[in-house]
């Protein structure tokens, strides 16, 4: 069996902020309306993985909506991460809307 990580690479370093937003915004809603948790936080993961190419970014050079919107999906993932019990881990993301605004 072939994983599919070993044959094609992630081009997420590649796409635009807009490109990376509405990708990550695809994995939170998916998130919200999945009603297994495991599936749930599958995307959650993928929604940080998503965001976290975004730290290469100089967050100083982005406009101050990009930022809002960043923080904002960084909000929600922290809200549905508390929502399913994991505190610890919601904090952690409250912690990251913080920076970004």
């Amino acid at each position: 069996m072939v994983v599919f990580g070993t044959v094609i690479s992630s081009p997420r370093g590649t796409l635009s902020l807009s490109q990376t937003l509405r990708l990550s915004k695809f994995y939170l809603e998916n998130a919200h309306r999945e009603p297994e948790v495991k599936v749930a936080l599958v995307f959650c993961y993928d929604t940080e993985i998503t965001l976290s190419s975004l730290k290469k970014t100089a967050r100083n050079t982005l406009k101050q909506t990009a930022r809002e919107e960043i923080a904002d999906v960084y909000a929600d993932l922290g809200n549905l991460m508390e929502s399913h019990g994991y505190r610890r881990e919601a904090r952690a993301f409250h912690k990251k809307v913080e920076v970004w605004r």
